[in-house]
């Protein structure tokens, strides 16, 4: 940590700080390279400046295994994914699944639960192997399991004769350690998504999702929210974060994570992710107690909140213009919702009362029997999704040219997610498979300008 903050400051010392004032927040950033995702909201005081830089040396952090030295940093385990969020959340973006099972899920990650619902309405843990497989052990403590990703290939054809190829994913399980597992385990398998535009999305009001569950939609489009357990809060709150809308807030969402992801404990989740019937991981070495504290939490927090999002790109192009109108045509914007307005947001005021295009509604859809992943989460069914944000979207092999498309990966271009998309959206993606395929490219380059 000190290493951390010596950056920190050295940075701000290199810099002239950011000051308030009446300069105007910019929220975009035109960077359209490998750090698109990567640049703070403008303008931020040299408090917020240096709450950022911590922020980012700890979300870059490779954590290490206890006992150690550097007890800063230590925490790892004793069961875990990975030892950093960027070895999923590659430059900010998001991640990817494997190509077949022999390669490792790198960015990707599957949960795991049993029928009925947890005492807070959550899914159900599986009692030996909690709610998501741990490829990785620390000394003394044996890795779960390994799940592999088989894919069964089909092809469809579009107007104009173009033959798009769509790969459908299964998972199984290998080197289980902790007993087999049942015939009703529920599965579902995620990569990372990107975490830029964070703050903007926890700074619409709960008013304005409500209104948005409320109003009329057209067709078979409906939309809901899912109700959450917030556990700062100890209620059911309104979920806005993650794919199935299951997480109420930026900062549970990083500590689900931490403690998901790398078995690091924290004030919301104390337990690490060791499950109840793990003796060995009950019993390892900890760092402290907790290993995030609130201050590191906060900041990751902060950081993240802070995150600027791309600009979009060649709006004065007329076939861009073209392809935003053939996106409303075919209601994509009727889920991808092109304008949002946030409300006053007292922990970081630059992102209050912006007008955005995250092109989301923050609702669940249900998406038809194809995507479905049969596993409920809160109020969500197995076939419901919360409608992923488009902004930044055209840059996302830029930042990491593995990057997937979907709850799972399974779409290696936009094309083929839209392909996949059923059930309130069947009509839409009927409409694109049946554009010409100049009209089908136009929309194409608009979802690439975003």
């Amino acid at each position: 940590m000190r290493s951390i903050l010596s950056l920190a400051v050295c940075i701000l010392t290199l810099a002239p700080a950011a000051t308030h004032g009446d300069e105007p927040a910019q929220v975009l950033t035109s960077l359209a390279s490998r750090e698109a995702y990567s640049q703070p909201i403008r303008p931020l005081s040299s408090q917020e400046n240096l709450q950022f830089q911590l922020g980012r040396g700890l979300v870059r952090q490779s954590w290490i295994i206890s006992p150690a030295e550097d007890r800063d940093i230590a925490g790892l385990g004793p069961l875990y994914n990975r030892n950093s969020c960027i070895a999923c959340h590659a430059k900010n973006g998001r991640g990817f699944a494997p190509d077949g099972p022999e390669e490792s899920m790198r960015a990707m990650l599957v949960r795991l639960s049993v029928p009925g619902k947890a005492p807070e309405g959550g899914p159900q843990p599986h009692p030996l192997y909690g709610d998501q497989l741990q490829e990785f052990g620390a000394p003394g403590v044996e890795a779960e399991g390994r799940a592999h990703v088989r894919y069964e290939e089909s092809e469809i054809s579009l107007n104009g004769g173009e033959r798009v190829r769509l790969r459908k994913p299964t998972i199984t399980f290998s080197n289980l350690a902790y007993g087999p597992l049942p015939d009703d385990l529920q599965t579902s398998a995620r990569i990372a998504p990107a975490i830029y535009g964070m703050g903007l999305l926890e700074a619409i009001a709960d008013s304005t999702l409500l209104a948005l569950e409320s109003q009329p939609k057209s067709g078979n489009i409906k939309g809901r929210l899912n109700r959450v357990w917030n556990m700062e809060q100890q209620r059911h709150v309104i979920g806005r974060f993650g794919w199935k809308a299951n997480v109420a807030t930026l900062r549970e969402q990083t500590a689900s994570a931490m403690a998901g992801d790398m078995g690091l404990s924290s004030h919301l989740f104390p337990h690490g992710n060791c499950a109840e019937g793990q003796t060995a991981c009950q019993q390892a070495p900890v760092s402290g107690t907790p290993e995030i504290t609130e201050t590191q939490l906060e900041q990751m927090e902060f950081y993240q909140l802070a995150l600027a999002v791309p600009s979009p790109r060649h709006q004065d192009d007329s076939r861009v213009q073209r392809g935003a109108a053939l996106f409303r045509q075919a209601q994509c914007a009727a889920c991808h919702l092109p304008e949002v307005r946030t409300s006053e947001f007292p922990r970081l005021a630059a992102l209050g009362n912006q007008s955005i295009a995250p092109y989301t509604d923050l609702l669940l859809h249900d998406m038809g029997p194809e995507l479905a992943d049969n596993r409920p989460d809160f109020s969500a069914t197995g076939s419901e999704w919360r409608t992923p944000p488009l902004w930044g979207i055209g840059l996302a092999k830029q930042v990491e040219p593995n990057a997937g498309f979907l709850h799972d990966g399974r779409a290696r271009t936009i094309l083929e997610a839209i392909m996949w998309h059923g059930g309130e959206a069947q009509e839409s993606r009927n409409m694109v498979q049946q554009m010409s395929p100049l009209d089908r490219q136009l929309l194409l380059d608009f979802v690439d300008s975003l």
